[in-house]
């Protein structure tokens, strides 16, 4: 067996029929891209390809691309699920066309996000796509990615922005989504309504911020929404803490800035007797996987993953055809998914 538990692709291992029912096309054509053989569009032999990747069989050796390079993929972490959500359509997307991507995860006490960027320009990758990182702390030095690019290496910078960096960045409408989730509670009757964000010194908490207190503004009259927005970190055991404080100011709507703060304000609210929907209804940020199937259904708003890491693959790639870069923002607007966290707000008698 191999290292990674693939099954060797030999005679007495693999069914052809298994493969091509799995790839959608027949025995003859499976064949043909196993042995080879032309006449195969490229649409098809990639579909014979994954059939082999999921049915966990290793591929031959004369069917193993050769890299056109290595591009380095750096993220904070992976507890939360969104960002493994990034780190797979990353890859799959740059798989696609012919790049091997490098993986560099943070985590607390470990390696930090200039040691990983040191080190991959070391080993000589193609390009660098960061995935919420230093760009997106207001406080941290943006030269580091100046520096980067006067080194010759092409870099995209997702969820986060900083106007002195000459490079391309990808960002989903965080404004945007807070107007969504704002609008959808104030819909269901909700008047109280708070925000539960991360750390204050981070872009797209900024612009989450920005988003609330307009819609507050326009869509209930509120001119000073300060009360109402609560810090903490991005975590469960955040989210609670973030809920806890809300919960004290009388908020029966409570928008989050992730779907682990939202799990925690759930927690929050049912540590003190509180039904969610019944009398708190929670909206969360992401749509991280499996989040459909949580207790109750969490409603939060979609970042468009796989077309923001398109892009950022494409504009990744132009640059390391030699396309000059300098500072531009390419703006996703999210989708606003409706389960079961939400509902009516509390009747008030006027």
């Amino acid at each position: 067996m191999p290292p990674n538990g693939a099954t060797p692709l030999t005679s007495g291992t693999a069914r052809l029929t298994d493969i091509a029912a799995q790839a959608g096309v027949s025995e003859a054509t499976v064949s043909r891209v196993l042995n080879g053989k032309p006449g195969v569009s490229a649409a098809t032999r990639q579909a014979v390809l994954v059939a082999l990747d999921l049915m966990g069989y290793e591929r031959p050796q004369r069917l193993r691309q050769r890299s056109n390079g290595l591009v380095g993929l750096v993220i904070p972490e992976l507890d939360n699920p969104i960002f493994p959500t990034f780190a797979q359509a990353f890859e799959k997307a740059l798989s696609q066309h012919g790049y091997t991507p490098v993986l560099c995860t943070q985590v607390p006490g470990g390696v930090v996000e200039d040691d990983f960027t040191e080190l991959l320009v070391e080993r000589g990758v193609s390009g660098i796509i960061f995935v919420s990182g230093l760009h997106a702390d207001t406080t941290a030095r943006s030269d580091r990615y100046t520096q980067l690019i006067g080194q010759g290496v092409p870099i995209v910078l997702l969820n986060g922005h900083a106007d002195d960096v000459p490079a391309p960045f990808i960002s989903p409408d965080d404004r945007a989504a807070a107007r969504l989730a704002v609008q959808h509670l104030v819909d269901l009757g909700h008047e109280r309504i708070g925000l539960a964000v991360g750390p204050g010194r981070f872009v797209p908490v900024i612009r989450k911020i920005e988003g609330f207190r307009q819609a507050m503004a326009q869509l209930l009259g509120v001119s000073d929404a300060d009360e109402l927005i609560s810090h903490s970190l991005f975590s469960v055991e955040g989210g609670q803490a973030a809920a806890a404080q809300l919960l004290e100011r009388g908020c029966t709507g409570i928008v989050c800035a992730s779907d682990l703060m939202a799990l925690g304000a759930i927690r929050a609210c049912r540590d003190r007797g509180l039904s969610v929907p019944g009398e708190v209804s929670v909206v969360g940020y992401d749509d991280s996987p499996l989040i459909a199937f949580t207790d109750p259904p969490l409603t939060t708003v979609r970042q468009p993953v796989h077309s923001m890491v398109t892009a950022a693959v494409h504009t990744l790639l132009e640059a390391v055809a030699g396309a000059p870069m300098h500072n531009s923002e390419l703006v996703f607007q999210p989708e606003f998914i409706v389960r079961g966290s939400t509902g009516s707000g509390p009747k008030i008698i006027r």
